[in-house]
């Protein structure tokens, strides 16, 4: 198998590693030893943070003691004759003199690792102090100082513990089994690459492919280990035995919709895309932005739009060229509940690969109003601008989640103790393969359950794939469909009960909203109105959801134009409270509007 012969060869690199940490065990560590910048996974172990570690000569008084011989005159009797004669004894004699000593200095205690538990930490360089290694660290892209690295989880493991796939006879692809992995670390602490972990998978029923894939068309239940050097995983995984489950019937009358012909624009037709380079923290926003939006009946100033939050450029260290150690400042898609943000964030590019991953990041916005500096502030956690107690203070209410499946990133919703993405491929041509959901505990940003769904109208032969979602409940989603070839929108329940998910149509928009085939650029459910809202390119539509009894099903109650000339990402409501995202500079806008 292609993950046993990796592993044979992550094996002699491992012993050439241990050979040349033997040679050097003999070289002066006063100096930095350079690896390559990676991800340090925090563990459950506390060490204080410095920010120094320096080699210095000092002065230390010492006792010199010496022996040597010393005359003294030994008088004796002789007949006749008096005579002198000279011996000599030893004798000990104590001085103290200064020498010079090399000794090991900490400079300033900082704070202690736990505070870093759940921010994004990497190192590149260690020093060897008394046969222990301290690594300097950069979190969440900001140089810190040196810590020991028994702070970090060493040869640890962690995997989500249950798997639950959905029974598809059709699937072409299956689950990847490194989907479950949230880290894989080596002896020194280090993110280990999904590819470089061996897994293998104990089953009756169930085999993983050559390139680690378990298929669903047959239920069947599996253990899966995850292994590398001394750190070792386990998830059970099961693949449900109701080969119906997920196929429904797309029955809902499509509410008519009387638009005109309304386009908008993509990236390549000049305007800002989130899929340029990152802003550099040079680039900070000092003030905010608020953009007016006219209305569906002609009203110039029927909304507005304006900044609550500036995010950082990125949350990782100068050189992070691998995409599990960078945490991009590409903001795909958004959610809030409470005083908490979501966000899922993916490098360049990396939103339309099949295999897309990223990171999810959540700020705690307690205290951060329109108002005050504090939505400025973010722009610089990479950087040393802030003093160290205010980012210290910042830093603890930011969680990065480890390197995951996020697909397209725009699916993503939340409650109160979790985070989920619907993580599709953007690109899959609606394809009747399973789509899957991650669920994401808040508390820690890893992930701890996985399942996979489908949804056919009739057959397989008409699937639907949803690109935006949004999460209702822990056992609810309302996800969007775009049936291009009839020309409308479906808006479709998601129930789950245990481990099983059902499917219904619940409402319908008859029309494409945008006559340009523009992708959507969000949607959420405000449950306070009970109103859809469908983001595209400087476009808002507010459609009439039906799940409470308040508005009519799929009717176009409204729509909002405006004029930033950048592109939406993401959707999130709460308590009547609307925010979307733009990028570059990434920022959070919370909606105002009249007549709601």
């Amino acid at each position: 198998m292609k993950r046993l012969a990796l592993g044979l060869l992550t094996s002699v690199a491992l012993v050439g590693g241990l050979a040349s940490q033997a040679q050097a065990s003999s070289k002066d560590f006063s100096q930095s030893m350079k690896t390559d910048l990676t991800t340090k996974i925090i563990g459950d172990k506390n060490y204080r943070v410095y920010s120094s570690l320096t080699l210095k000569e000092v002065n230390k008084k010492v006792e010199k003691k010496t022996r040597k011989k010393q005359k003294y005159t030994v008088k004796k009797r002789v007949a006749y004759k008096k005579r002198g004669k000279t011996k000599y004894k030893w004798v000990t004699k104590t001085a103290y003199q200064n020498v010079k000593k090399k000794k090991w200095k900490f400079g300033k205690p900082l704070t202690m690792s736990a505070d870093f538990k759940y921010a994004h930490v990497q190192s590149k360089s260690y020093k060897v102090k008394n046969g222990k290694r301290y690594y300097f660290i950069y979190v969440d892209g900001r140089p810190v100082g040196y810590v020991n690295e028994k702070a970090f989880a060493l040869s640890k493991a962690k995997i989500v513990p249950q798997i639950s796939l959905v029974n598809n006879p059709v699937d072409t692809v299956g689950f990847n089994a490194a989907d479950a992995i949230n880290y894989v670390t080596d002896k020194h602490g280090s993110l280990v690459d999904n590819d470089r972990v061996a897994i293998s998978c104990k089953s009756a029923k169930l085999k993983i492919s050559d390139m680690g894939y378990i298929s669903s068309k047959k239920a069947g239940t599996a253990t899966l280990t995850f292994k590398y050097g001394k750190a070792k995983g386990t998830s059970k995984l099961t693949v449900r035995g109701d080969a119906n489950e997920g196929v429904s019937v797309a029955n809902a009358k499509p509410a008519a919709a009387d638009l005109p012909n309304l386009t908008t624009w993509s990236a390549s037709d000049g305007a800002t895309s989130s899929s340029s380079s990152a802003a550099s923290s040079s680039r900070t926003a000092t003030s905010s932005h608020s953009y007016w939006a006219s209305s569906m009946n002609g009203t110039n100033r029927a909304a507005n739009i304006y900044t609550i939050l500036y995010h950082p450029a990125v949350l990782s260290a100068p050189g992070s060229s691998n995409l599990g150690d960078k945490v991009s400042s590409a903001v795909q898609g958004i959610d809030v509940y409470g005083q908490t943000l979501v966000t899922s964030n993916l490098d360049l590019g990396q939103a339309d690969s099949q295999e897309a991953r990223g990171h999810m990041v959540s700020y705690d916005l307690t205290n951060i109003s329109a108002k005050n500096r504090r939505k400025y502030d973010y722009q610089q956690l990479p950087s040393t601008t802030l003093d160290f107690d205010v980012w210290l203070d910042y830093v603890k209410h930011v969680k990065v989640s480890p390197y995951m499946r996020l697909g397209h990133g725009q699916a993503i919703g939340s409650t109160k103790k979790y985070a989920y993405v619907l993580a599709n491929w953007n690109r899959s041509g609606n394809w009747a393969n399973s789509q899957e959901l991650i669920r994401v505990n808040k508390a820690t940003m890893q992930m701890d359950k996985i399942w996979t769904i489908k949804v056919w109208n009739g057959s397989a032969k008409y699937p639907r794939v949803f690109l935006n979602a949004d999460v209702i409940d822990d056992n609810t989603l309302i996800a969007l469909f775009h049936n291009a070839s009839k020309h409308r929108y479906e808006y479709w329940k998601i129930t789950r009960t245990g481990n099983s998910f059902k499917a219904k149509e619940v409402g319908a928009t008859a029309s494409d909203l945008i006559s340009n085939s523009a992708e959507v650029q969000g949607f959420v459910w405000d449950s306070a109105y009970d109103v859809y809202y469908i983001a595209f390119n400087d476009y808002l539509f507010k459609v009439g959801a039906g799940l409470a009894g308040v508005t009519q099903a799929g009717k176009v109650m409204n729509y909002y134009k405006f004029a930033t000339h950048r592109e939406f990402e993401g959707l999130g409501s709460y308590k009547g409270s609307l925010y979307l995202n733009l990028n570059h500079p990434t920022e959070t806008l919370k909606l105002d509007h009249n007549g709601r």
